[in-house]
């Protein structure tokens, strides 16, 4: 049974059935559906990612693993329209294999790509980080908890006092707290960083959380597990640039321009991983984030890069939101 609790092993992920299932049309060509989208009524990155690496997966033979990913969005997807993936097959050898992914809409492409896969090879060479030590998943509340407290805080104080069971102040604080307001999406995220109230000193460029894919996956592909920690790894990457200040400016404008991926050991992306996510520099209305996912057993399991516009305004005086 899944690490995900009683019952799991019976529900398939979603993932997997719904959001990253491409449909066929000729060969190295798939058109890829949407589940869900951030509330900026873009396409999700992670799932243009995600279905990217899907498609590239489908023409390299089984016994060869991605190891690497590096993309570049260039328009703005739209939800209301499926995406087109073409497939290249740039190189093909007896160590590496090199696929160029094409994602299109309305016949102009929104994304490019391309994935490295190798086949197995044993290394003397070998060493890595270690993982940060911070409290285990299950000691940690899930989000609806963080909310519940938070808005208790708010409530003891007169001056920012709040009433907790206003729904509209909930589901406010649930958007700030899921960072691109998620709704309905299909992953789960224990977080590991205190949440910024706008008092006390302002937070570093970094955050921690516990994330896993919902449902069941299984042990059989390791690609897969790989497409859906692409899919994961676009989740909440990109705000940890803003976070140090986020008590001055409210965000205008937040979309990521490339992203590069590279996965290190096998995981199970259905069972609880860390991601560790450090902003080094911002400027010039971009931001440089960092991002390490780690198995439970401290090997470190995939790494990941990003840079995004970042377009702020100054917050209105009085203005406490996360």
């Amino acid at each position: 049974m899944s690490e995900g609790g009683p019952g799991r092993a019976d529900l398939r992920s979603v993932l997997v059935t719904s959001v990253l299932n491409l449909e066929p049309l000729d060969e190295d060509l798939y058109r890829g559906r949407h589940y869900w989208f951030p509330s900026t009524q873009r396409l999700f990155g992670g799932q243009i990612m995600g279905q990217a690496l899907v498609a590239a997966a489908k023409s390299v033979s089984d016994d060869v693993h991605v190891h690497s990913l590096h993309c570049y969005f260039v328009r703005k997807g739209n939800p209301e329209m499926p995406v087109l993936y073409q497939v290249e097959r740039t190189r093909t050898g007896s160590s590496f294999s090199v696929r160029s992914v094409k994602a299109l809409q309305g016949g102009q492409p929104i994304f490019i790509c391309q994935a490295s896969f190798q086949r197995h090879q044993p290394s003397p060479i070998q060493h890595q980080f270690s993982m940060p030590a911070v409290p285990p998943p299950e000691d940690l509340p899930d989000l609806r908890e963080v909310i519940a407290n938070f808005l208790r805080q708010k409530a003891a104080d007169p001056a920012r006092g709040a009433d907790p069971g206003d729904p509209n102040l909930q589901e406010r604080y649930r958007l700030g707290l899921n960072r691109i307001a998620a709704r309905d999406v299909p992953i789960e995220v224990k977080m590991v960083s205190p949440v910024p109230t706008g008092r006390g000193p302002h937070p570093e460029p970094e955050q921690m959380f516990w994330v896993r894919a919902q449902g069941h996956i299984g042990e059989g592909d390791v690609k897969l597990h790989c497409c859906v920690a692409a899919y994961i790894s676009d989740y909440a990457l990109l705000g940890t640039a803003l976070l140090p200040q986020r008590h001055r400016f409210t965000t205008s404008f937040l979309a990521s321009l490339d992203h590069a991926m590279w996965f290190h050991a096998p995981f199970r992306a259905d069972h609880w991983m860390l991601y560790e996510c450090r902003s080094p520099w911002a400027g010039g209305s971009r931001g440089l984030v960092q991002g390490r996912l780690w198995r439970r057993d401290g090997v470190l399991a995939a790494s990941c890069a990003q840079e995004g516009v970042i377009r702020v305004k100054p917050r209105p005086r009085g203005d406490s939101k996360l």
